[in-house]
């Protein structure tokens, strides 16, 4: 059987099966170029906390620059917008294969300045390929086929992304530490020039109308600031996105920096996390159109707050082990994929229908860039100097940190508690690709003013009323 469509195994999806390639071809790249990879060269190569911290964010700061990048696809096209951000992405990976090539002993200043630059770049022009790509694929994809086409998106994500990762943490344990980076930036750059040409195969479809920015510099406010259901949730969100967006990359670096775990298994745990991912999604995405997406939100910042109590116990010492990493790492995964799934379903019920694509986008960009920040602003706080002047990362600020998560975890249950959900009318969810395999940057997606669905589905009667 083969692992993508053909015209023999699916002749409907099989002359879309360019687009499958391109997103199995490219969790190679994000994986290991702004994933824990990328953290731990930074690390090594001598980075600080707020370093690490600045670098992992660029992906959510940059999202405004969708917006605006949206502005060139009534000149431009989208393919040829996706292209053209896609083939800049990959030369900057060019950068870290030269660093590892370097191999220095002791990383200087340059390199780690250097890096992040690189890693800067790559998530601007991310962004720029970024802003066509969701409207183009629905666009071109027959209504027919798109539940399957993204279904198999996911499928095919998730097992190049699982793959990716153990053949992370067997590179790490196999190799020394800068053959075993070249190695997985090479892996990235030729995920990156395969999911480039695998786009190309693809058409375009036709260019929308002019979009004008003014009209959405003149509307953002209202609707960031306006009373309304949307005001409400988004900055919910907000907050929630501020206080997870710095576990992944902090844990990773306190993991080698302070309980000195070596970058193999650092590894393992992040195979483990993506295992909770891929868990959550098949188990609880059937059961959101019976349960609601509040009980959902419920069950992530009920598991956002297992993960900071157990982080807090692990961090005074009371409890330890890899188990208890494990543990940590698989709920993280799945708490992540929990909002997620949850947000791309209330989502819709709260965006005006006149307005939805700016509102979503708006919720996009605000949670994935103030979010983005956090890591930024806690990378200075947590910011130490290690034995022999190493950089480090404050064990005792830490506590604090995770201390934070806990107290705003519940502080955010009782908010979104009160939220007000219509279950009774059935709204259609967003879609947004592999955005359940990569929960921690999937508001990013939703930053794109195109609309190519139609926002609600006709009305159908309470559940208490069907037969």
């Amino acid at each position: 059987m083969s692992l993508f469509p053909t015209a023999q195994s699916d002749p409907a999806l099989a002359p879309y099966r360019a687009g499958l390639l391109f997103g199995f071809f490219n969790a190679l790249t994000w994986q290991i170029g702004i994933g824990t990879p990328m953290v731990l060269f930074a690390e090594r190569l001598g980075a600080s906390s707020f370093q690490v911290g600045l670098a992992y964010s660029f992906v959510f700061l940059l999202t405004p620059v969708q917006v605006v990048a949206t502005a060139l696809l009534p000149h431009y096209g989208f393919k040829r917008v996706s292209l053209g951000g896609w083939g800049a992405r990959s030369l900057f990976l060019a950068v870290p294969i030269w660093l590892s090539l370097l191999a220095p002993e002791t990383g200087r200043p340059w390199m780690v300045a250097t890096l992040i630059w690189s890693v800067f770049f790559f998530c601007l022009f991310r962004s720029l390929g970024a802003s066509a790509m969701t409207a183009w694929f629905m666009g071109l994809l027959p209504p027919a086929v798109r539940g399957r086409y993204f279904a198999s998106d996911q499928f095919l994500s998730g097992i190049a992304g699982v793959g990716t990762l153990v053949a992370c943490s067997a590179l790490f344990a196999l190799l020394p530490i800068y053959p075993a980076l070249l190695t997985q930036y090479v892996i990235a750059l030729i995920g990156s020039t395969l999911s480039y040409y695998s786009l190309k195969q693809l058409p375009d479809i036709p260019r929308p109308a002019s979009i004008s920015l003014g009209s959405v510099w003149r509307d953002t406010p209202r609707h960031l600031f306006s009373p309304s259901p949307f005001r409400h949730y988004l900055w919910l969100a907000v907050w929630y996105a501020a206080i997870t967006t710095p576990i992944p990359p902090f844990a990773a670096y306190f993991l080698k920096v302070g309980a000195h775990f070596s970058a193999g298994q650092i590894m393992q745990f992040e195979v483990v996390r993506y295992c909770g991912v891929i868990l959550g999604a098949w188990v609880l995405r059937p059961r959101i159109d019976a349960a609601g997406a509040k009980p959902f939100f419920l069950v992530t910042l009920g598991l956002t707050a297992l993960v900071a109590v157990v982080w807090w116990l692990y961090l005074r010492h009371l409890v330890e082990g890899r188990i208890t990493m494990f543990a940590i790492y698989f709920t993280v995964g799945l708490g992540a994929v929990c909002w997620t799934i949850a947000n791309l379903n209330y989502l819709p019920k709260v965006a005006p229908a006149a307005e939805r694509a700016l509102v979503i986008s708006i919720h996009g960009a605000a949670t994935s860039c103030i979010g983005g920040c956090a890591p930024i602003l806690w990378g200075l706080v947590l910011k130490s100097t290690g034995p022999g002047g190493a950089p480090g990362i404050d064990a005792g600020v830490f506590q604090w940190f995770f201390a934070s998560v806990l107290v705003s975890a519940c502080v955010l249950s009782v908010l979104m508690a009160r939220l007000h959900e219509d279950t009774t009318t059935s709204v259609e969810p967003l879609i947004i690709g592999n955005a359940l395999l990569n929960p921690f940057r999937a508001a990013s997606s939703l930053v794109n003013l195109i609309d190519a669905r139609p926002p609600v589905r006709p009305a159908v009667p309470p559940r208490d009323v069907k037969k």
